[in-house]
């Protein structure tokens, strides 16, 4: 017999990924009940916090109808069956509009569904609505031309980041268990950090990347924001492995077992609060000793380091940010340029004047990063750091108001995570610590091995659990 449960604290939309799919292939409730009731925090999560580009209202419940249908034939139904997600309309979606967050796509609907998200439909997941981005994903905050302003789910009054800001609201608020994001300077760490929830830049290849119009580009991941550690690792399992639409997917298969939480006794990690330049907000800067001292008292050796890095690193990883934009946003800069958020014209601007040594010079940096974590590294399990300098700032500011170089020689910058984003073979996760005053997040990073994207997670559960 099905139970039918009301929209409530305890709906069977507040447990787990995996929860949800068992006891949808149970019988215990429908996946219809569990999409209705995602659909209706997507409407009210819409009003206030601006979180959709679009709700697929008909589509989602006819799938959710579907999936019922083979469990009463006894059909046999994939490990995510019934699971409510969302994903970045950056991605293109099959029959929906894809606009990247900018008039230069006009009323785009995609023939083809991006791969993560065939994926994740191949596992039983369904997708209930495309979320917002600035343009082109290029930003921390996520505002958009042609969407306007998205909010924070913990306060309205601040941004939840950028740019897969739509889909870490929509798993702050509770909408969906796990949405798909895309990081190439940080987009699902700093809106995880922000908005209080995991978020992984998964290692270069593991998700195939295959909706920009390179394959051979480098800085660029799909990965999760899920409400628990728990919900990024059945994430990954859906979508990672090879595939020949990606030559840099890895050959390497994910291992839910060995991405459990551990023992941190006995485990060894480094640790920089500032990675050498950044200033610190001090509320910050003591949500995360004390996590780190949450983590001693557990048995975790922390040795704290400084990576021999500047500012230099962002201001590199931003002339490789405006080549991008330039490579593969410029041609719409003429027909469109009045349309177009003015901070994304002077990126393709200066992308178009960067000369190619200049940008091949960029790689000798990058070599000398990888030395330093290999040092960094070497006998330790990871490397911990902040993923945001800040709290989540108010939406009437914007990238431009963490530029600064301070009279005291730091960097007052807002994201902790580009510098790992020039190092795309070294996993990174954010998890949540405890929250400042006022409960805004605050996110701690934590930085694996080459292609160990299990480890990280492992040490995310760990810390999760300590963070209670």
């Amino acid at each position: 017999m099905n139970v039918e449960m009301n929209a409530s604290a305890d709906h069977p939309l507040d447990r787990s990924a995996g929860e949800i799919a068992a006891g949808i292939r149970s019988g215990a409730f429908s996946a219809v009940s569990v999409m209705e009731e995602s659909l209706r925090r997507a409407r009210e999560a819409q009003s206030e916090l601006n979180l959709f580009t679009l709700i697929r209202e008909e589509e989602a419940l006819q799938s959710a109808a579907r999936v019922d249908e083979a469990i009463r034939r006894g059909a046999s139904v994939g490990p995510l069956a019934g699971v409510p997600f969302a994903a970045k309309d950056l991605t293109p979606t099959r029959g929906d509009l894809t606009t990247l967050g900018s008039f230069t796509s006009e009323d785009w609907v995609p023939g083809e569904t991006a791969l993560v998200v065939r994926r994740l439909e191949a596992a039983g997941a369904i997708l209930m609505g495309k979320t917002t981005t600035p343009e082109f994903a290029y930003a921390s905050f996520t505002h958009s031309p042609r969407f306007g302003v998205t909010r924070n789910p913990v306060d309205p009054t601040r941004t939840p980041g950028g740019s897969s800001g739509g889909s870490a609201a929509a798993v702050g608020r509770g909408v969906v268990p796990f949405a798909e994001g895309t990081d190439m300077g940080g987009s699902v760490r700093i809106p995880a950090a922000l908005s209080g929830v995991v978020g992984l830049k998964p290692s270069l290849g593991r998700i195939p990347m295959t909706i920009l119009p390179s394959v051979f580009d480098n800085i660029s991941h799909f990965g999760p924001l899920a409400r628990s550690v728990d919900d990024a690792i059945l994430f990954m399992e859906a979508t990672s492995g090879p595939s020949e639409e990606d030559i840099q997917s890895l050959p390497l298969a994910f291992d839910p077992d060995r991405a459990r939480p551990v023992d941190l006794k006995g485990r060894r990690y480094a640790f920089s609060m500032d990675l050498g330049y950044y200033r610190i907000a001090p509320e910050v800067e003591a949500a995360i000793a004390e996590a780190i001292g949450r983590m001693r008292e557990a048995g975790a050796e922390i040795e704290e380091i400084s990576p021999c890095w500047t500012r230099q690193v962002n201001d590199d990883w931003f002339d490789l940010w405006c080549v991008f934009m330039s490579a593969f946003f410029g041609e719409r800069l003429e027909p469109y340029r009045d349309r177009m958020d003015p901070v994304v014209v002077a990126m393709i601007e200066k992308g178009n004047a960067m000369g190619a040594t200049p940008y091949k010079r960029v790689e000798i940096l990058r070599t000398a990063m990888w030395k330093d974590m290999t040092r960094i590294l070497s006998a330790r399990e990871a490397f911990l750091c902040p993923t945001c300098a800040v709290p989540a700032p108010p939406v009437t500011e914007t990238d431009d108001d963490y530029v600064l170089t301070l009279d005291s020689g730091r960097f007052a910058g807002l994201d902790m995570t580009c510098p790992f984003n020039l190092l795309p073979q070294l996993p990174a996760l954010s998890v949540p610590v405890r929250p400042v005053s006022g409960g805004l997040p605050v996110g701690l990073q934590i930085i694996g091995h080459r292609f160990a994207d299990e480890a990280v997670l492992s040490i995310g559960g760990a810390i999760e659990r300590l963070e209670g």
